[in-house]
């Protein structure tokens, strides 16, 4: 497999003098395409700001980050956000869906950004809502579906523009066990089936055991790697 993501020797700080915190302290990582790769460690330990840089949301104080082979730190704010819509998709605990729209206009709404034609979206996002299981529910609202169908339809959002990378942070954060159980087993479907990388930011072990491959933060550095057996 080739390398997605390359972190070398980065750092973030933000503040200085007597305020100055280090949130990032020197990290590599690589992770390859179609790697699903689950990031834990304690508030602070800088796994929520490594993601963001991953992200393309924040910019790293020192070192390097390249994307795919393409160097991300040297470019400014409207390249990395061009990168961000292009190649990747964000899943958050709380679903950010909007409000008054249907599950079907939901997905459909990165497309709307890249201007695709009205026909073409809807098919893409018809296509979507079936890989996650909601076919028959594309009319349906926020409050007609249930939390796991929710995060469904962000899932389906975030994949409907085809991207090389998935950065999911807490995906069952609001959800019982139950429901947690069906988002991850549908995370772990995309990756082995669609061939999505994924980087899941989680503080649940049961959460994790999905993933293949455990990096685990403290204190701004990466304290454990481990990749676990197919």
């Amino acid at each position: 497999m080739t390398t997605l993501i390359a972190l070398e020797h980065l750092r973030k700080v933000y503040g200085s003098g007597e305020t100055q915190v280090v949130a990032l302290d020197d990290i590599s990582l690589a992770i390859d395409h179609g790697e699903f790769v689950a990031v834990m460690g304690p508030s602070g330990s800088g796994k929520s700001t490594a993601m963001n840089i991953i992200g393309c949301l924040d910019t790293p104080t020192a070192g390097t980050y390249r994307f795919d082979g393409r160097e991300v730190t040297t470019l400014d704010r409207d390249a990395r956000a061009l990168l961000r819509r292009g190649q990747i998709g964000f899943v958050f605990q709380g679903f950010n869906l909007l409000k008054r729209t249907t599950a079907l206009e939901n997905v459909e709404l990165p497309l709307v950004y890249r201007g695709v034609a009205r026909a073409e979206r809807r098919r893409l996002a018809r296509d979507a809502l079936a890989k996650v299981g909601l076919e028959g529910r594309e009319g349906h609202s926020q409050a007609e579906l249930s939390g796991g169908q929710q995060q469904r339809v962000a899932i389906a959002r975030a994949i409907v523009t085809a991207p090389a990378l998935l950065l999911a942070d807490e995906p069952t954060g609001n959800l019982d066990s139950e429901r947690s159980r069906d988002i991850m087993t549908l995370l772990a479907g995309l990756n082995r089936d669609a061939g999505i990388t994924i980087v899941m930011v989680t503080h649940e072990p049961d959460m994790a055991a999905f993933a293949r491959r455990r990096v685990r933060f403290l204190d701004g550095r990466i304290l454990a790697d481990e990749r676990l057996a197919s």
